[in-house]
């Protein structure tokens, strides 16, 4: 049986904290964009803006300016962090530098990105709201229809993570593979597999789309937000026939896999992964 070295260790130690870090900010950002906003209106508390200001005088206020200029360099802040880290040039940088955590690193640092937008964001509450359900019955009904779908979409956006290899997209699977010996979990995957993978840089892009534009109050500063997000989130999306293809025939064999007898699922598993 090999020892287990410091420099395994120091791996595994290293991927744990950024495992920690990361679902620690995924919670925090749900609660940001999601459900603060949304109990901001289920509380019965004032909008978080002033509708009796008219859009020409609240363009011109400096506190109004001020928020959108702190705001709008956040977002490319964390747009610049997700990006460069992830242009292939860069990524082989960081491949050589980092190793095996090159892929932690890429989390870890994205999480402090956003801990740092969620930190410094200035909410805009000296201009009009775009809009803002107050009129009963729907000031109570339509918060809470956001609420509902706001929680829908979150459970499947971790469900698509989990079904994803959620510790390979964090970078614990690579660190597990590397002090066994394994190698690189991405190059035993087939070849269509790592090119969806290459293409396929956001998952849940439909659930994120629904969680940053369906709220009952939206401000200027989530204007901001959804817009920039949206267009990001758009750009970074380039799946492609095959690539759709290649998903529709994993969703059948999964639903082939979990429709099959206890007894036959090892069977289809190999299958599977032959197929694959």
């Amino acid at each position: 049986m090999a020892s287990v070295t410091f420099r395994d260790c120091f791996l595994c130690v290293s991927a744990l904290i950024t495992f920690v870090f990361v679902f620690v900010t995924g919670a925090d950002f749900v609660r940001f964009v999601s459900f603060r906003a949304i109990y901001h209106n289920l509380s019965g508390a004032a909008p978080p803006c002033r509708d009796s200001v008219p859009w020409s005088v609240a363009l011109r206020d400096g506190v109004v300016l001020k928020a959108v200029a702190v705001d709008v360099f956040l977002l490319v802040l964390f747009s610049l962090q997700h990006s460069l880290l992830a242009w292939a040039p860069v990524k082989r940088v960081c491949q050589n530098v980092f190793g095996v955590l090159s892929r932690a690193v890429y989390c870890f640092t994205t999480a402090a990105a956003l801990q740092i937008l969620m930190h410094y964001w200035h909410p805009v509450t000296s201009a009009p709201c775009l809009w803002s359900v107050h009129k009963a019955p729907w000031d109570i009904w339509f918060p809470l229809i956001c609420f509902i779908l706001h929680f829908l979409c979150w459970a499947i956006i971790c469900s698509i993570l989990l079904i994803f290899d959620y510790p390979e997209l964090l970078g614990i699977k690579q660190v597990y593979y590397e002090c066994l010996g394994l190698g690189d979990p991405l190059l035993l995957k087939s070849e269509r597999a790592q090119r969806l993978y290459a293409h396929l840089r956001h998952p849940v892009c439909v659930e994120l789309l629904t969680v940053l534009w369906l709220l009952p109050t939206f401000p200027l500063d989530r204007l901001l937000l959804a817009v920039f997000l949206s267009v990001y989130l758009i750009l970074g999306h380039s799946l492609d026939g095959q690539d759709c293809a290649y998903l529709r025939r994993q969703l059948r064999n999964k639903l082939q896999l979990f429709s099959a007898p206890l007894e036959d699922s090892d069977q289809s598993n190999n299958n599977t992964h032959k197929q694959d």
